[in-house]
């Protein structure tokens, strides 16, 4: 029987699914000290973005010699050493479609948030404060909205913010897209450009932030930076040091380069929209998930 470990939990219909289907599913987190070991018993490993499959892992689960095939369910792959599995003749698939749209509402919430002082005005209003001359905010309409990278997140979130009169301008790894009839400009062209700049690459290779001093330096003043894509782009210390300044009127974060959160100044800074690391909770979202990784896994079994 083919055994399937969930290994940050699995959407209740997929895993009946698959059980239907004569799969075994083990819903377990396992430790990174762990989890190699436990893979000698598994043929596929379905994680999201708290188990990481690196290397050693990697090395450990190829000398028991039974897994076959690992799933990320979600979009972004780099809690996986992604070439390496392959290398050693593991299959790595992902779900890139299934939580595009949540993702996109999420960074519109968060922009509406910046905007009106959703958030900060909800939390001061519990303290006992009425700060309605203090909280005049933006429409969004009229501002442009500028997108490094324009994949499924991104050309999700361009339709919303288009609706509400939002300019569109982007910029992507593979060029132009002929098909959408938003702007396409160069990535310094973008942070120029953008009252709202948003993220949606992966992580660099380097490790190091591509947005940093340099780059808000080139914003708007009174700009706004939103990233729901990968804690590592944007550099957190120039990031707070803008916003005490007031070169950025605020920022939106829904990942960290370190999780869960502990960096006091951005846990407590009120110009920042904050949630954790919840872009594809949604229960379409997860529902969508499901459905392909039980796809994936009967397909790849077939």
């Amino acid at each position: 029987m083919v055994r399937i470990l969930a290994a940050d939990g699995m959407e209740a219909a997929a895993i009946a699914a698959l059980q239907a289907k004569g799969f075994e599913v083990i819903d377990h987190h396992y430790e990174a000290d762990e989890l190699g070991k436990a893979l000698a018993d598994f043929d596929v490993i379905v994680v999201r973005s708290a188990t990481k499959v690196r290397v050693p892992v990697i090395d450990e689960a190829v000398a028991a010699g039974r897994l076959k095939l690992i799933i990320r369910g979600g979009v972004g792959v780099d809690n996986i050493d992604v070439e390496y599995a392959q290398e050693k003749g593991i299959t790595v698939r992902n779900t890139p479609a299934a939580s595009s749209a949540s993702v996109a509402e999420l960074a519109l919430g968060h922009m509406f948030s910046l905007a009106r002082y959703i958030g900060i005005a909800n939390a001061t209003m519990r303290n006992g404060e009425w700060n309605k001359k203090k909280y005049e905010g933006i429409e969004l309409g009229g501002k442009t909205l500028g997108l490094i990278g324009m994949g499924r997140i991104a050309q999700a979130l361009a339709s919303r913010a288009a609706a509400l009169g939002m300019n569109i301008i982007y910029t992507d790894i593979i060029g132009q897209n002929k098909d959408l009839p938003y702007a396409f400009a160069t990535q310094e062209e973008v942070i120029k450009a953008a009252d709202f700049l948003s993220l949606h690459i992966p992580a660099p290779g380097d490790k190091n932030a591509v947005i940093g001093a340099k780059e808000i330096a080139m914003m708007k003043d009174g700009a706004f930076i939103v990233n729901t894509a990968r804690g590592s782009l944007v550099d957190m210390v120039a990031l707070c040091d803008a916003l005490d300044s007031g070169k950025l009127s605020g920022a939106a974060l829904d990942v960290y380069p370190v999780e869960p959160i502990t960096d006091e100044r951005i846990l407590h800074h009120e110009k920042i929209s904050m949630t954790p690391h919840i872009g594809a909770a949604t229960a379409e979202a997860q529902q969508r998930i499901g459905a392909e990784i039980v796809d994936i896994i009967s397909e790849f079994f077939a």
